[in-house]
């Protein structure tokens, strides 16, 4: 089955809004993981405007042994403040897997990939560097992406599907081609050798047709939608419909 990660930046956005330790990202991560999910995202950032570096910790300590811990950044962005930087926190608490995702603190959210064959070379040293800690490395492309040969050869293992704008489209009621770029995408990263994960804006309502057209999906990562819709169904149930839509 597609292993679902419960994405908790929307937690730590919503602590953040009020100051104090509530609601407690660390009980939130429990309760996911009690309702069955395989794994937990987080996406610190150097501005800190929601996961923070002792979120990351102290999640790191929680989850240990239990489910996979996915970590998701700009390699590129260097320390600053209390952020010490992507590649350093890995180095502390040695995450399953580490998504690197070219963002910025422009962006309100991810919204673009890596271009493989532009970034593989700057690349590849990062890469080098978190294999040798043990994690699995994804990287973070659009759909229609190319290039999967260089990140097989700088040592990547999976990709991450941007699912955005098939998100959109499957609102406006015409995702035929936002879906078939996606299938495209993940039949050719995984003729070159590569998993393939997928994320961004996949809610209830669009998840089950996505999953059914990729064969052999390993990953979603879901946040926004999940915990908006956590806030009429509960954590728990919410957690449990997801995995019935990926079973």
């Amino acid at each position: 089955m597609t292993l679902l990660s419960v994405n908790l930046n929307k937690i730590a956005v919503l602590r953040n809004s009020r100051g104090g330790s509530e609601p407690d990202i660390s009980t939130a991560a429990a309760t996911c993981i009690e309702a069955g999910c395989g794994g937990i995202t987080v996406h610190p950032r150097p501005d800190m405007r929601h996961v923070r570096p002792d979120d990351v910790r102290s999640l790191a300590a929680l989850l240990r042994g239990r489910v996979e811990y996915n970590i998701e950044g700009n390699p590129f962005a260097g320390p600053r403040g209390e952020y010490p930087g992507l590649i350093a926190l890995c180095h502390e608490v040695r995450p399953a897997q580490v998504t690197l995702v070219p963002d910025s603190d422009g962006q309100i959210t991810s919204d673009h990939g890596f271009d493989l064959i532009q970034d593989a070379k700057r690349l590849r040293p990062l890469v080098a560097e978190l294999r040798e800690l043990g994690c699995r490395v994804s990287l973070f492309v659009d759909p229609g992406a190319g290039g999967f040969e260089h990140a097989v050869d700088i040592g990547v293992q999976r990709i991450e599907i941007y699912t955005g704008p098939y998100a959109e489209a499957f609102a406006e009621g015409d995702a035929a081609a936002q879906l078939a770029l996606c299938v495209d995408t993940a039949r050719r990263a995984q003729q070159a050798g590569l998993a393939v994960n997928a994320g961004h804006d996949l809610s209830q309502a669009n998840l089950g047709t996505l999953r059914a057209a990729i064969p052999g999906l390993a990953e979603v990562s879901i946040g926004h939608a999940l915990i908006g819709e956590a806030l009429y169904e509960g954590l728990a149930n919410t957690v449990r419909n997801y995995l019935q839509i990926l079973r």
